[in-house]
């Protein structure tokens, strides 16, 4: 069984939006290893066993920490794929960590002191989503806060998702990729899925999107030098039951990461 490490890159860390029951999550990360394999690329699982941040008390959750963890664990199993899952509460970290690979924090928690001194206490490799409303260099305060708690350089990762646009929507300015990296000094990865979300704009005011404004985000971040990429991915999207709008279909995906890889190289000829 592989670890993880946020670099080098290119590398995806990809899956579905929550952890559901079923073979939900074996399909999924079976067919993400083939992938990795026919292209070369390495690839983490990542899903979440709960999604604390919805927009209403009805929206689905997911399965919870210890359910969800199961369901982790067999996907990692099966599959030999790294996981990586979200954490939203201190007390969660150390048992996330005892199952995945790596750890998350969400972007509305970015600045959560105690969650993020937690998540590096573990000792694990550590994503930090860049809260929508931060600015590249305020991303600082985050990582060294991680590193507070044991982590160390190579073990943190900042990921780039979109920043808020008026209401309801986001805007992508992809020059914060150098500038989280110049801020922080660790690997960037780039968010394609939650880029494109829509905030309060979906159905029943839940988040909607826009997932065909995907391949150019992402190929746009290829070329500004990011050196990691994060696409939520479903075998069939409109079921799922967390961001339907915005996951990238599973029998895609190997279309759009071959494309995208090629402009991730070409943008490096020479160096």
């Amino acid at each position: 069984m592989n670890g993880w490490q946020f670099s080098p890159g290119p590398f995806l860390v990809a899956g579905p939006c929550l952890a559901e029951e079923g073979d939900l999550l074996p399909r999924v990360a079976g067919t993400l290893a083939e992938i990795g394999e026919r292209l070369g690329l390495r690839i983490c699982l990542k899903a979440s066993f709960d999604k604390a941040n919805r927009s209403r008390s009805t929206s689905p959750r997911g399965p919870g920490l210890e359910r969800g963890l199961a369901l982790l664990a067999l996907a990692r199993k099966e599959s030999g794929l790294p996981v990586l899952t979200d954490v939203h509460e201190p007390g969660q970290a150390q048992a996330a960590a005892e199952v995945a690979d790596a750890l998350q924090v969400p972007a509305f928690l970015c600045r959560q002191t105690d969650l993020l001194v937690a998540c590096g206490r573990t000792g694990k490799p550590v994503n930090l989503k860049k809260g929508q409303w931060m600015a590249p260099e305020d991303m600082a305060g985050a990582v060294e806060k991680v590193r507070q708690g044991g982590g160390n350089r190579s073990d943190v990762a900042v990921t780039e998702r979109g920043t808020f646009f008026g209401y309801g929507d986001l805007v992508v300015d992809l020059r914060s990729i150098a500038r989280l990296r110049a801020a922080t000094g660790v690997p960037v990865l780039f968010d394609a899925t939650h880029a494109v979300q829509r905030p309060g704009r979906g159905t029943e005011r839940t988040t909607g999107g826009n997932r065909d404004a995907i391949p150019p985000l992402l190929g746009a971040a290829a070329a500004a030098g990011v050196d990691g990429f994060y696409l939520e991915t479903h075998p069939d999207p409109g079921r799922a039951p967390s961001d339907p709008e915005t996951q990238w279909p599973l029998d895609q995906l190997e279309a759009l990461m071959a494309r995208t890889l090629r402009i991730w190289r070409a943008a490096r000829e020479g160096e």
